[in-house]
């Protein structure tokens, strides 16, 4: 398969999907089962391919693998350039694994308009996967933007009562960091001549310059995230989503903000990043503490766990700017479970959602005595969530902080009080809609999950617990590749006459 463009085909395999299910004709009924088996099918076909980037992948070297490169724009040196690495092969895998359950777990939940639904799935897919997969600046971009008008789509036509002015919130949102983060992409342009991603890794950024291209790309990235105060749209979005909607929000678009920091400002821009380190932090405390206060005094379940993501994040960025191996594996391995985990807390709502129709923490209570098994689930993510040894959760967590001992004690410990006050916030969650007696007319009959909610969860059990008690694997595919960013940063550290990596 070594002649296979392998990367393309991932990335384009949804798009067929996509336009094969604009192509489904007859009456509603017909086509809507139509489009739900030719999504999940799809779906599910290209996460079996990308499977194949796990096994033939080399985790030995630095270097870019499963590379495709074709002439563009060759005027401009634009090119069509396509590869992963250790840190992009990862999310590239998570992508690929959400979308099948995101689709399995809409099967009931959608059920108008459910063709245009699973096209907007398809076509989000290709955008995410190709995101991870650029190297080169405009390819990126293009990516990276195009990803915003499916998840308009999807939130502004399926969501809730809010659904427009939550869409167009993360619309905005999003657009404004974007266009500062394409004057820096042009500027880069103009100063390396060229927009190949391996090459500018290569070129040295005038210092002076530097800092207005790294907060260009930082009000861009830190939405993503998002990172406190630019994160007010993110429960809006997550109220107003539909299920799907959601998880595939939590779980792959909020990392494109992480991985933008991994992939553009520290190789590219290490004196500045050295220079905003201070600020990262501050901001990164303020969200780690802050946002799990406010999802202490929340009522909606979704609300608070959207409000968990943004403190889970928080540790991300702070691990990633800690310039330490640990530090930033940890946040990468963060990320990943963070991925897992927030889709699965999502998922979770929205089984007794499509029950009752009602979010608010207060119409549950008990629910251990008619749905053990859905008892069991929720305590499973939701100790992931607090972090317990045993679960992925504990291993990002751990290692962020390991980084931010060796780099500053006092961040570390603050970051340190988020883990206690996640626990809180998901144990009262957890106890407030699990324990307790029965005493709702409304819960007397409801029933436990059904074998295709099993289906949708026993991945992301079994994947939960492997990067909790055997994290090895994944750690070895991203190990030389943070390694040669940590290398990356040094030496343009050092020819810059800054010494403040030394003795790390």
């Amino acid at each position: 398969m070594s002649d296979i463009p392998i990367l393309s085909l991932i990335t384009f395999l949804p798009l067929l999907g996509a336009l094969f299910i604009l192509s489904i004709r007859g009456d509603d009924e017909v086509v809507a089962r139509n489009a739900r088996f030719t999504a999940l099918w799809t779906s599910t076909i290209n996460f079996a391919v990308s499977l194949f980037l796990w096994f033939k992948f080399d985790t030995t070297t630095a270097a870019f693998q499963f590379v495709e490169k074709a002439a563009w724009m060759p005027q401009f040196g634009i090119s069509y350039h396509m590869g992963i690495d250790g840190i992009s092969m990862l999310f590239v895998l998570l992508t690929t694994l959400l979308t099948p359950i995101c689709v399995l777990a809409s099967w009931e939940a959608i059920t108008v308009r459910v063709k245009e639904y699973m096209i907007s799935f398809l076509i989000l897919e290709t955008f995410m996967v190709g995101m991870f997969c650029a190297l080169d600046l405009v390819v990126f971009y293009i990516f990276f933007e195009a990803v915003l008008i499916p998840m308009f789509v999807i939130i502004g036509i399926w969501g809730g009562p809010r659904r427009v002015y939550a869409a167009f919130k993360l619309f905005l949102y999003t657009l404004l960091g974007s266009v500062l983060m394409l004057l820096a992409m042009l500027a880069i342009y103009f100063d390396a001549g060229t927009t190949d991603i391996p090459e500018l890794m290569t070129h040295s950024l005038p210092v002076a310059i530097q800092p207005w291209l790294w907060l260009a790309f930082f009000a861009s990235f830190a939405v993503k995230v998002p990172m406190w105060p630019v994160h007010t749209w993110l429960p809006d979005a997550h109220v107003e989503a539909p299920t799907a909607g959601s998880v595939i929000l939590a779980g792959v678009l909020l990392k494109f903000g992480g991985y933008g920091f991994l992939r553009f400002s520290l190789p590219l821009f290490p004196e500045a990043s050295v220079m905003f380190t201070p600020l990262i932090y501050t901001l990164s405390i303020v969200a780690v503490v802050y946002t799990s206060l406010v999802a202490l005094a929340q009522e909606d379940m979704k609300k608070l766990i959207a409000y968990s993501s943004i403190a889970h994040m928080g540790f991300v960025t702070a691990g990633t700017f800690t310039l330490t191996i640990q530090g930033i594996e940890g946040a990468i391995y963060q990320m990943l479970s963070h991925g897992i985990v927030s889709a699965a807390l999502f998922l979770i709502v929205g089984v007794v959602y499509d029950r009752m129709h009602s979010r608010d923490i207060e119409t549950y209570g008990g629910l251990v005595h008619r749905m053990p098994g859905y008892a069991l689930v929720f305590m499973i993510f939701m100790l992931a969530s607090v972090g317990l040894p045993g679960t992925g959760g504990f291993v990002g967590e751990f290692l962020v902080l390991v980084g931010l001992f060796q780099v500053n004690s006092w961040v570390a410990a603050l970051a340190a009080t988020g883990v206690i006050l996640g626990a809180a916030y998901m144990l009262y969650l957890y106890r407030r809609i699990i324990f307790g007696q029965l005493t709702k007319e409304s819960l007397a009959k409801i029933l436990d999950m059904n074998p295709r909610e099993w289906a949708v969860f026993a991945p992301l059990i079994v994947i939960t617990l492997w990067m909790g008690i055997y994290p090895t694997p994944f750690l070895d595919v991203m190990h030389v590749s943070v390694e040669n960013l940590m290398q990356q940063v040094e030496t343009a550290l050092a020819a810059g006459g800054n010494t403040v990596m030394a003795g790390r």
